[in-house]
């Protein structure tokens, strides 16, 4: 039976599952696969920290690039993430003529382009699976099992501990400060947890599946990128009301040749299907002109999930090597020569949801109106809702317009002079509406 070496580099959380995964496992995958995949070595500088994995301790190493590139290790699974010590292991990797599996979203996001384009220079395979998802299929689903279709649009909850603090405000009406402590308690939120809540590991993630699905490199400061740092409860209370949740939501879709590429918090209809995602769980919803809608759900982060789709990555991997197939037979994002440019992000259109604090006065909402036509943007329903007491005091009510699809720079620039017309206390809140 041939047998196929493989490192991991990095014995984090999800180093440690996948080397319990391949150790635990190597007679099923042999009994499936018909092949042998042998844990060589894991590196890492701490390898002195009990991971509640029984890897034997001769297969334990600091020194990543040695692992690399040693002639018994086939496949070189980096899991150290980032883009300083990963790009410089994954390109030694890659020039050394090994095959590597990496499950860095923000490496490939930001410079996948050039690795990939090494990896074909030096006839090897780069696979990133979990990059995405974690154990949800979504990356070999574009790249494979949709590849006849016409992507039109990709709708994704790709960040668990914002799913995860979006659903209990919703669900208990808690201060976003309060939840995300929980959150940070319970482990689904790191003690920084600036890269998921500003919005930016949903960004780097959204850029890898327009590269798969368009074939266009995105660069992820051209991507409007907006978090729900500090969301007001009050807009999760009156989304409800009006028969939506909010939820951070990657979009990806197609417009007369080209890309909207955005990341923000949506409301999103109740009765739409990505509306009752919850808690910790990632959902991408794909539309294909073969397929129509199609959903991948499930857990998209944690160390099983995201060790299942590393260890199926390392396994592909294995097969080409064991059956002699050419290296670089897994097909990679083309990244060059596509025919869609990015659509620049004020002329993305969409329905919206603005809050106001308006004076409290007669005709309020008709003036509004007459701004918001003036540049073009037309009303669908407004609601003016009770007052605290402190804005009462203030002599201001909350005003909830909800819009017709319209230009998200016409939406600004009107919103920008009812600011300045001085008949509300601050710029209006305004999310856009799926």
């Amino acid at each position: 039976m041939r047998e196929v070496g493989v490192g991991i580099i990095g014995f984090g959380t999800v180093g440690a599952g996948v080397a319990d995964g391949l150790l635990r496992g190597a007679a099923l995958i042999a009994r499936r696969c018909g092949l042998s995949v042998a844990l060589r070595g894991v590196a890492d500088l701490d390898i002195a920290r009990d991971r509640g994995v029984a890897v034997p301790r001769e297969l334990l190493t600091t020194d990543a690039l040695a692992l690399a590139t040693r002639p018994d290790v086939d496949v070189v699974v980096e899991l150290i993430g980032g883009t300083g010590v990963a790009d410089e292991v994954i390109r030694a990797a890659l020039n050394a003529g090994k095959s590597v599996v990496t499950a860095n979203k923000k490496l490939l996001a930001e410079r996948g382009a050039a690795l990939f384009a090494l990896a074909r220079e030096r006839g090897a395979d780069l696979y990133f699976g979990a990059s995405v998802g974690g154990g949800i299929p979504i990356v070999r689903a574009l790249r494979d099992g949709l590849v006849a279709n016409e992507i039109r649009a990709i709708h994704g909850i790709l960040n668990g501990t914002c799913n995860y603090i979006l659903t209990r405000m919703a669900r208990e009406g808690g201060a976003f400060d309060d939840v995300l402590a929980d959150a940070q308690r319970l482990g689904y939120a790191e003690a920084n947890p600036s890269l998921d809540i500003d919005g930016y590991d949903t960004a780097h993630k959204i850029c890898i599946l327009a590269s798969l699905a368009y074939g266009v490199s995105v660069p992820l400061g051209d991507v409007r990128v907006q978090g729900i740092r500090g969301l007001d409860p009050v807009d999760v209370r009156y989304a409800g009301e009006l028969g939506y949740v909010i939820k951070l939501l990657a979009v990806c879709k197609e417009r007369e040749g080209r890309l909207e590429v955005r990341v923000n918090p949506t409301l999103v209809p109740k009765e739409h299907t990505l509306a009752a995602v919850g808690d910790v769980f990632n959902a991408v919803m794909v539309e294909g002109s073969m397929t129509g809608d199609t959903l991948y759900y499930g857990k998209g982060a944690g160390r099983e999930a995201t060790a299942s789709a590393v260890i199926s990555d390392i396994v592909s991997v294995a097969r080409h090597i064991a059956v002699g197939a050419p290296r670089a037979a897994e097909p990679l994002p083309p990244l060059a020569g596509s025919a869609y440019t990015l659509l620049p992000a004020e002329e993305s259109v969409s329905r919206f949801y603005i809050r106001l604090m308006v004076r409290e006065a007669c005709g309020m909402v008709g003036r509004f109106a007459t701004i918001l036509g003036d540049h073009g943007v037309s009303i669908f329903a407004a609601s003016q809702h009770e007052a605290t007491e402190a804005q009462r005091a203030e002599g201001y009510v909350p005003v909830v317009i909800l819009t017709q699809p319209a230009r998200a720079g016409d939406i600004a620039a009107a919103l920008t002079e009812i600011t300045e017309q001085g008949i509300v206390r601050s710029m209006p809140f305004h999310l856009c509406i799926l």
